[in-house]
């Protein structure tokens, strides 16, 4: 078959799909915006498509959102557009729609079927939009009317949608009923394999020193140092989580910039802001045994979780991140927030310890409790190890359960643009 992927970061969500495809005989290609000039990536065919209209000025602000996502998928639009009339014609097109790419699609290929990584439904009620008072004291209607809007990309591209994938039961379940019968919740894998445990394991500080499971690391992961991803929760309980465990060393991994949610103000950074908020209640000996790493590679965060004796992972309810997974695929002990989506992936005093988000002291102390307890922090690691093989394993699970989702999609037929 001919398979179109469409993802402005080719691969994202598909960097083990796409490969496993072309392995089995197909012909991929993908459409991003990734690159400037075509190129092949573990055989699949990547073009590059270009952006040629901005942002109007003094557009409706609940409105704007969706202008981006318009602007994205008009330009991939043509790009497909010349696809065509050079005779490219796919059987299947495989899309991630959170940028609007592949909403005018159908209408270049009517008989392709379209296949879309279903993310996140943006909900309005009180444990989504009003769910940290800090940055959202109160929900008024307005707000709530533009988040619907903010849905219009998700409305648009659903009735497109022959079939849709999920990652988690949480992510899906936030999509509308008329739709989630079409979505199969399948996660993108975690390398198992690769993410064992190693007690061997060593990790080099900038400084020279070099970490290994014999000291006390205590991890804490995210894309960017956010609110969304309880970053200002975790700050605020380090003064006392670095009084009470004199030992350790902290390990803080993630970018500066916004990945979700409300940016900080003009010239500053999230990161920045709570640092400064709590390093005047900690002393300049217990500042130093923390670590912000920024963004590292992955061969050397792979060491890093390796070494780590608690991993501390919180996030608003959202979409989890890969690292929670990778975390308990190399046997870390996990403290993490007792919101939806955690508690689809762990179970309290068995895979894992869960604490309320905002409660700071509680997080310390199932923290310390990990650390004075290595038979707990062991069996739960050793738990949250055999759930990870047993559920969203790569190449034992996930991969073949794609694999047949593609194929159940080639077989379905295709659905008709609406006038």
């Amino acid at each position: 078959m001919k398979i179109l992927f469409i993802h402005q970061n080719f691969p994202g969500q598909f960097k083990h799909l796409a490969p496993a495809l072309v392995a089995a005989g197909h012909d991929c290609t993908a459409l991003t915006l990734r690159i400037r000039q075509a190129a092949v990536w573990q055989g699949v065919r990547m073009l590059p498509y270009a952006i040629r209209r901005r942002s109007c000025q003094g557009v409706h602000p609940w409105m704007a959102d969706t202008e981006t996502k318009v602007i994205r998928g008009e330009a991939c639009y043509h790009a497909a557009r010349a696809l065509r009339e050079q005779g490219y014609q796919p059987d299947l097109i495989v899309a991630h729609p959170g940028w609007g790419e592949a909403m005018f699609l159908r209408d270049v290929w009517p008989q392709a079927r379209i296949g879309l990584y279903c993310e996140l439904y943006h909900l309005s009620d009180r444990d989504h939009l009003g769910f940290d008072p800090e940055f959202m004291p109160r929900v008024d209607e307005a707000e709530r009317l533009r988040i619907r809007m903010k849905n219009l990309n998700n409305l648009i591209h659903l009735p497109l949608c022959d079939a849709g994938i999920s990652p988690t039961r949480f992510q899906a379940n936030t999509f509308p009923a008329a739709f989630r019968e079409r979505i199969s919740v399948i996660h993108d894998g975690i390398d198992t394999d690769l993410l064992r445990p190693d007690a061997a394991a060593r990790f080099a500080l900038p400084g020279g020193r070099v970490l290994t499971r014999g000291d006390e690391v205590i991890t804490f992961v995210n894309r960017n140092l956010e609110p969304y991803r309880g970053y200002h929760v975790f700050m605020r309980a380090l003064p006392r989580l670095l009084r009470e465990r004199p030992g350790a060393q902290v390990l803080i991994v993630g970018g500066d910039e916004v990945s979700y949610g409300a940016r900080p103000p003009k010239g500053q950074t999230w990161k920045q802001i709570y640092a400064d908020e709590v390093r005047g209640k900690i002393a300049d000996a217990d500042w130093a045994r923390v670590h912000f790493l920024g963004r590292i590679p992955y061969a050397d965060f792979v060491p890093l979780l390796r070494v780590s004796r608690v991993h501390v992972y919180l996030t608003y309810p959202f979409v989890l991140s890969w690292s929670l997974f990778e975390a308990m695929s190399v046997g870390a002990a996990i403290v993490a927030s007792d919101t939806a989506p955690l508690r689809e992936a762990i179970t309290d005093g068995e895979t894992g310890l869960l604490v309320d988000f905002f409660d700071g002291d509680g997080l310390v102390e199932r923290v310390c409790r990990l650390m004075e307890d290595a038979d707990l922090r062991g069996r739960l690691g050793e738990a949250a190890r055999a759930q990870v093989r047993a559920q969203v394993d790569l190449r034992r699970i996930c991969l073949p359960q794609q694999l047949d989702w593609i194929g159940r999609l080639a077989a379905l037929t295709p659905g008709v643009v609406g006038d």
